[in-house]
């Protein structure tokens, strides 16, 4: 699966256009409307792959990339409010043991311990939001409903689905390599022209690999406690 993922892009006869248009969008993501639209067209790699289709999309109809682009970065967001809360209730929590104990040892050890197990909350969390998002996404993209990305049932099947676990396992693999590469441009001058077409690279690639897991998992015959249609682990 790593192997077709990472060649996926590359096979296509209009690679060169699209990661140049990736990367230039990216490179110009400050913008937050270049961002939606590779957003969007990341989804449709992740729809078209799903659906068995091999070959690379193309970029257009923009403003519907921008529009589907900014309803998946909302959901993203969405997901990213929890180790945030856990960030806030953390901060509070320490200015009121030190409030309450007025800056004694006691208080401060108290407020070390509430840092050291937020901090520790928000790595676990994090993970799991990393690891559960992209089954979030594949659920908005396969129903275009944003409550669906929400649906624990969904988001469920898939999340505990060992399928879909090495899916995820070789996106991130492919990500944590373009990271590598992206460091190591970034030492050269040029490399922070470059990294933004590595990235892109990487993440249509990365997606290929979630896009083929989800494709190939079993799914649940029709009856009354299992919907039709959906995968299974």
């Amino acid at each position: 699966m790593f192997t077709e993922a990472l060649n996926y892009p590359r096979e296509s006869d209009d690679v060169l256009k699209t990661v140049l248009i990736g990367g230039l969008l990216l490179f110009f993501s400050f913008l937050l409307v270049p961002l939606f639209v590779v957003v969007g067209y990341v989804l449709r790699v992740l729809r078209s792959v799903m659906d068995g289709d091999e070959e690379l999309p193309v970029f257009d109809e923009w403003g519907e990339l921008a529009i589907d682009g900014l309803k998946a970065s909302i959901i993203g967001f969405v997901y990213s409010l929890v180790p945030t809360l856990i960030a806030i209730v953390a901060v509070f929590g320490g200015i009121l043991s030190l409030g309450l104990g007025n800056g004694s040892a006691g208080s401060g050890l108290v407020a070390s311990l509430i840092a050291l197990v937020a901090t520790l909350a928000i790595v676990v969390v994090s993970l799991a939001i990393a690891y559960v998002l992209p089954a979030a996404l594949v659920a908005y993209a396969r129903t275009d409903s944003m409550s669906a990305a929400f649906s624990l049932g969904e988001i469920r099947r898939m999340a505990f689905s060992r399928t879909y676990a090495t899916g995820w396992a070789v996106a991130f693999g492919i990500s944590f390599l373009g990271g590598i590469v992206v460091g190591a441009l970034n030492a050269i001058v040029i490399g922070v022209v470059l990294a933004p077409f590595v990235t892109f690279y990487a993440n249509v690639a990365g997606t290929h690999a979630i896009a083929t897991a989800v494709r190939e998992m079993p799914v649940v015959e029709e009856s009354p406690d299992a919907p039709a249609g959906q995968p299974m682990a």
